[in-house]
Parts: structure tokens; sequence; C-alpha cells
């Protein structure tokens, strides 16, 4: 059987030999990263020398989106010895479209090329590596000649995410309120923040590659410690020159990520919101810290308190139980300035039967070991990493948010009384208030969805 016609899409996990082609995404959103980006890329497939540097059949695929509002992608494909450009013209101009209609049936194709050992993606930022990796494992492509329709996991594995970033911008970029559009890196009607797509790149990253010279320890170290707790597991390679960077450097890097990588898995809301075992102890002023409580939050004052994530904070996620909406477990994420708060589906004690029997046997394993007689596995749980404000100030102000004790009551005993509460999340949420992201959530993993 030829790489382009299997069925089934190997077990990761599965001793025998992975027969699909190797895929690394490269990810750098602007300035020193995008060009480290380029020559990350570059310096795999061989364009640069040494030759040695790197294993034959590598290409790269880029598509620049810049034009993407008029229906125009640029496409290039490029290997150690040749380029070849291609413009594309898409009847509806979206990143959707582009993935679909194009990048996921060329990585089919250069799947099934005996000559293609590796396929390199250097990411556009309109491109989130999360979202791809999602699409890569389940959007059905259809209309390839000589293959059976169905995900391109079939013929393709991510080897790794690498991700590229300015060392001495990265952390103001990553704390900042910027959107992409005033950055000029896309349209108007594209509200991601830079922060949120800084903070994302990293926290998805299987390794991470700083370009910039040495200079202030003090900066460097701030930037190691939230590199160490936001991607944990992912090796750091410091490199001063982008033009410097050879591709024995990023071989080598590949080399040091761990097996139990990410490797693109998409992680749900219920999975664990500490991976990799991170230091939970303070460095250079960075430290993360974790709140879990077993009332609800008041609404009203949440949103209040919410202010606290805004300033040193790098980023927070987790679960979140609220008094007004007792069934839904709902999903707060926030980087920089920017805050999102969506639906991440049900509490197991608000489901039947029959809807508990299809939930994951980890999660309902864990919910029964703190499983509450009236509120069953509700509760709330966030990671917060934290690079210049006190810890004890975000958990005073969340504590003051929950709910009292003659609240808890009438959510025990009237939760029709509490669902007349004033609820700014009732229709979901995002920060900041008056410029409501609507647009993310197609870019996002499918967790917590803004509305």
């Amino acid at each position: 059987m030829s790489k382009g016609v299997s069925v089934v899409a190997p077990d990761p996990n599965s001793p025998v030999a992975d027969r699909r082609t190797a895929l690394v995404l490269v990810a750098g959103f602007a300035g020193r990263a995008a060009i480290g980006a380029e020559r990350t890329a570059s310096a795999l497939c061989g364009a640069r020398p040494p030759a040695a540097d790197h294993p034959p059949g590598t290409v790269v695929v880029r598509h620049d989106l810049s034009r993407l509002r008029e229906g125009v992608v640029h496409r290039t494909v490029r290997d150690a010895e040749r380029q070849t450009a291609t413009v594309l013209e898409l009847a509806h101009g979206c990143v959707s479209c582009t993935l679909r209609l194009d990048l996921l049936p060329l990585l089919c194709l250069l799947a099934a090329r005996d000559s293609v050992n590796r396929i390199v993606l250097e990411l556009d930022p309109a491109f989130e590596a999360e979202a791809i990796c999602h699409a890569v494992e389940h959007v059905v492509v259809s209309g390839v000649v000589g293959r059976v329709d169905g995900p391109a996991a079939r013929d393709v594995r991510v080897e790794a995410v690498l991700t590229c970033l300015d060392a001495d911008n990265w952390l103001a970029d990553a704390t900042g309120e910027d959107t992409l559009a005033e950055r000029g890196l896309a349209h108007a009607d594209d509200e991601r923040t830079v922060a949120q797509l800084a903070v994302g790149q990293v926290e998805f990253a299987d390794a991470v590659i700083a370009f910039g010279p040495a200079g202030d320890p003090v900066d460097r170290g701030r930037l190691a410690a939230v590199l160490t707790r936001l991607a944990p597991d992912a090796p750091v390679a410091w490199v001063d020159d982008p033009d410097l960077l050879t591709g024995r450097q990023v071989e080598a890097l590949l080399a040091r990520i761990p097996a139990h990588a990410r490797r693109g898995r998409i992680f749900d809301a219920h999975a664990p919101l500490l991976r990799g075992q991170p230091p939970l102890t303070g460095d250079f002023g960075v430290q993360l810290m974790e709140f879990a409580a077993r009332r609800p939050f008041h609404p009203a004052r949440l949103h209040e308190a919410l202010d606290v994530l805004f300033d040193g904070v790098v980023s927070a996620r987790g679960r979140i139980w609220l008094a007004t909406q007792p069934e839904e477990v709902v999903w707060l994420e926030s980087a920089g300035g920017g805050l999102r708060v969506g639906g991440a589906g049900r509490w197991l004690a608000a489901m039947s039967e029959d809807e508990l029997a299809q939930e994951d046997s980890e999660r309902r394993a864990l919910a029964a070991l703190r499983w509450d007689e009236d509120f069953g596995d509700r509760d709330s749980s966030l990671v917060i990493l934290v690079h210049d404000a006190d810890p004890a100030d975000i958990r005073q102000a969340l504590h003051w948010a929950l709910v009292e004790d003659d609240e808890l009551d009438l959510v025990r005993r009237a939760p029709e009384l509490v669902a007349r509460w004033d609820d700014p999340f009732g229709t979901w949420h995002t920060d900041p208030c008056e410029s409501a992201a609507e647009d993310v959530a197609a870019q996002r993993s499918p967790r917590g969805e803004a509305k």
C-alpha cells in the first residue's frame, strides 16, 4: 500500500513503527521571531548550508495570508534545491477555506511522495498551530486522487511544534493589550490580541527558540522562568542572531523534545491544568499559583474581581462554577490584557445516566474522588502565571467573589431564585468588555469558545 492510501491512522502509543510522514510546525508572529521562523524552516530543509545538518527529503510549506481578505493566498513549497510559488484564489477568503481547500490536501499529496520524509509548515501569523493540529486530526480531506477521504492524520503525524520568539520583546507582548490588527498583523475585524498569540504559541510548543543577544541577565532570567512554567516540557534554545542558526542546532533541539511531549495533542477543559510538572516555587518574581474552590462564584462579583488578572499576570486558565449556571462548566482563559470566558460542556452532576456513560472514564473516576452530596463534581480550579503581581492579592480577590454562606444555602435550596441574579456572563464574555472578540473561536481549540 502506498503512503497516501492508508485507511487507519496508527495509534501514536503503539510500539509499531509509525509510517506516516513527519510534520513539523514552526511559528513566530512578528519581527525577529518571524525572521527566526523563516531561518528555522530553511535550516530544517537545508536551504542554508551546511547541507549535512539535515536529513534529505524535507520540504517547507508556507501560506502567506496577508491578502486573504481579497481571496488571494500566496503559497510556496521549497526544499534544499528549488522553490515553487502558487497564487491561490479562494471563493471565500478565510483561514478555514485555506486550511480545508489547500493546506490539508497538500499535506496528503506531499506525504504520498516517496521523496518526502518530512514536511515543515512555516506558519503565517494568521494561522495558529493548535487550530492546525486540530484540523489535521479531525477535518475530513476529500477529492485527493488515489486517497480514501479522511483526516490528514492518516498520512501525517505531528513530530513537533517549534515556536520562535524575540527574547527582547516577547514578555512585553505576552502581557500587553495590543490587538494583532493594531500591529498591522491582521485585519480590523480580527480582534485577537498579540498576547493571546504570543502566549498560545509558547503554551502549545514542544520546543522554543529564543532569538536575541544576551542582555540584562535579570530580564533573561525572568523570561526563562516564564517559559519554564508556561511550557515546562519544552526545551529552549537561545540563539543570538537568526542568521547564525544552523540545521544542526535545530535538529539537536528536536532531539531534546521528551518522548511524552504534546506533539499536537489537544487537551479539553477537563484535562489536568498543571501539565509537565512545572516549578511551583517563585523565580525572578515569576510564579504559578493555583486557586481551587468547592463553592460557586457570584457572577457579578467575579466580573469585578477579574481585573486582578490584567496587571502583572502572563496567563490564567481553568474551570469556573457560576452560581447562575449550575449545569454549565465555564472555561476562563486570559493572556495579558485580554480575557475570554466560554462554555466547556456540562458538569457530570447535570447529566443523565446515558450521557454519563459516554463521558471519558478518567474524568468520571477523578470526579468520583471528590463527589459532593449536594453539588456533585462542581467546583472551580484555576492556574495563574504571575510575573509582577502578588498572588495573595489575586487569591483574596477571587475568594471575595465566591458566594457567602447564606448565598450558598440559596444555591442549594432555591436555584430558581439564584438564576435571577445579575449575570454578566450570561452570553459568555470577552474582555475588554466593549470589544467582544466574536471571531476568535475559529482560531482556538474547541473547548471554550467566545460567544
